[in-house]
C-alpha cells in the first residue's frame, strides 16, 4: 500500500461513501483490532462500516489508499467535510 493511514473523526457516513464512489484505487479501513477491509467492495462496506458506526459516525479507525490522489480526497474529507472533499 502506497500511503500512510488517516486516522478518521467523526465521519458523515453517506457523505464518507459518496467520496469513495469517486477513489480510483483501493481503499482500505483498518482498525487497531487488525481489521483489514477494501472500502471499494460494496460487501465490505457494509460489514465494516456496520461495526464501526456509533450513533451514526465512524469509531476508532484509519484508512489506506493505494491512489495518492485518493489519499488527498479523502484526507481533505477528514479535514474538511463534504463541503471541502474537492479542491479548488
Amino acid at each position: 500500500m502506497a500511503s500512510s493511514p488517516i486516522e478518521l473523526h467523526d465521519i458523515d457516513v453517506p457523505a464518507f461513501l459518496k467520496e469513495l464512489d469517486q477513489c480510483k484505487g483501493n481503499v482500505f479501513l483498518m482498525t487497531h483490532e487488525g481489521d483489514n477491509l477494501n472500502l471499494k467492495s460494496k460487501l465490505c462496506q457494509l460489514v465494516g462500516l456496520t461495526k464501526l458506526i456509533e450513533g451514526g459516525k465512524i469509531a476508532d479507525a484509519f484508512i489506506v489508499c493505494e491512489n495518492p490522489e485518493d489519499e488527498t480526497r479523502l484526507y481533505r474529507f477528514n479535514l474538511f467535510g463534504a463541503n471541502g472533499a474537492q479542491p479548488k
